[in-house]
């Protein structure tokens, strides 16, 4: 089985931690879109560890990891990214394999996102400033640098040249030389050079010796590119698409799609977020969750759990089931809203918006549920949990129209229900 985890609400669900928690169901784990503003936290062994850029996988001994072409790639990010893995006794480098048509991040990239954000000034779309954006734009406008372009940096001078010389004119006070960056290049390539391969036809070759794949998502579906609450967005696909795309797999790779859903709602950086929570319940949960970004450390916006937007994601990716994270962040609360719809201008509508404008002005229709007391933090048996916490789950899954196959009780691997007899243990028997 070929499994896609990705996110179904605004990021932030809990992505890394379910990848690493499936990983030794697979012979390889392959990143497919985003950089190292994604933020992937993965509680093992007593430790923390922060991916950004490496697929959650990696600290599973014997998984090939790769970073397919859809990923932006800063080497710096990278290099110290793995440096910080070997400081903590887990050789990266051995295992993993990067796209020679992943395009790189590079210096002028980072300058001209701050510039970007600050002229935007009220209509900043929140962005993490590392170069995410204008890397993805060179890209669409065909002068970016891919990594394979490394293997001849003579010839890349020119290219060089011009784009640091167009950023200059657009940075005030930028001195940047263009020399400079061809070096950091050589010293990147003179690293990287060894993982560097065609991640499209070593997955297909992969495939037919029957090694099974699972193909890591960055962000949430509201923060893709094409539909996500735009222009409030990432500049990549987060969605299924971004797999085929972003990797160079077709979609008969895809066996199956698992999307991950916070038990309430959250989002960091601007744009609509029709069920948030500003007071004391909306701190509460910011508190309880730790929900502050595992890059920036921004604090992230919190809510009643979604079922519209997490509708929409189920729609979008054609979700077979969902993993839900966070369950013990809700102990203790007397009762629960779900979102079942909108009220815009007056109307109650039961789908996202079209226009995704709208949603400054929705209004969430709740449905309220009984909390529960007794605690569901740290529950491994479904038959465990909480009678209202069963409840809970059983109402999110009619009215979000897909099943939990898995759920989260803490921050700790082992503190996971793989629900028996549910969609996830099915793919997993086989």
């Amino acid at each position: 089985m070929n499994i896609a985890v990705l996110g179904a609400q605004w990021g932030d669900e809990g992505k890394g931690k379910i990848v690493d928690l499936l990983t030794r169901h697979f012979s390889i784990v392959a990143r497919y879109q985003g950089g190292h503003n994604a933020g992937h936290t993965v509680y093992a062994g007593g430790r923390k560890f922060v991916l950004r850029l490496l697929p959650s996988g990696i600290l599973h001994e014997g998984i090939t990891c790769i970073i397919g072409n859809g990923v932006v790639i800063d080497p710096q990010a990278l290099f110290a990214e793995i440096d910080e893995l070997d400081r903590a006794g887990i050789p990266a480098g051995d295992r993993l394999l990067i796209s020679d048509k992943a395009h790189l991040i590079l210096p002028y990239h980072r300058e001209l996102d701050l510039l970007s954000e600050a002229r935007r000034g009220e209509r900043k779309i929140g962005t993490t400033s590392r170069g995410i954006g204008p890397a993805y734009e060179d890209k669409i406008a065909r002068r970016g640098i891919r990594v394979g372009d490394l293997t001849n940096l003579d010839s890349l001078a020119e290219a060089v040249e011009h784009n640091v010389a167009a950023r200059n004119r657009l940075i005030p006070d930028s001195t940047m030389d263009w020399r400079q960056v061809i070096d950091e290049l050589k010293r990147s390539w003179d690293r990287m050079g060894r993982w560097v391969t065609d991640v499209s036809l070593f997955l297909s070759r992969a495939r037919a010796e029957g090694r099974s794949v699972m193909f890591e998502g960055a962000q949430g579906t509201l923060l893709d590119i094409d539909h996500g609450t735009y222009p409030y967005v990432t500049s990549s696909n987060a969605t299924i698409g971004g797999v085929c795309t972003g990797l160079g797999v077709g979609p008969r790779a895809i066996d199956g799609v698992l999307g991950v859903a916070k038990a309430y709602t959250t989002r960091v950086g601007e744009g609509p977020l029709p069920t948030e929570l500003t007071g004391e319940m909306g701190n509460r949960l910011r508190e309880s969750g730790q929900e502050f970004g595992a890059v920036t450390g921004r604090p992230r916006r919190c809510g009643w759990y979604d079922a519209v937007a997490v509708r929409y994601a189920v729609r979008v990716n054609g979700l077979d089931t969902l993993a839900l994270t966070k369950l013990d962040v809700l102990d203790g609360l007397p009762e629960l809203q779900v979102c079942t719809a909108y009220r815009c201008r007056g109307t109650v509508v039961p789908e996202m918006p079209g226009d995704f404008a709208q949603l400054s002005s929705c209004e969430p229709v709740y449905e309220t549920l009984p909390g529960w007391s007794r605690p569901a933090r740290g529950v491994r048996r479904f038959d465990d949990l909480p009678d209202e916490a069963k409840a809970y789950i059983a109402r999110i899954e009619e009215i979000t129209g897909v099943p939990a196959s898995i759920v989260s009780t803490g921050s700790d691997r082992e503190d996971t229900i793989l629900r028996e007899g549910s969609v996830a243990a099915e793919w997993f028997r086989r």
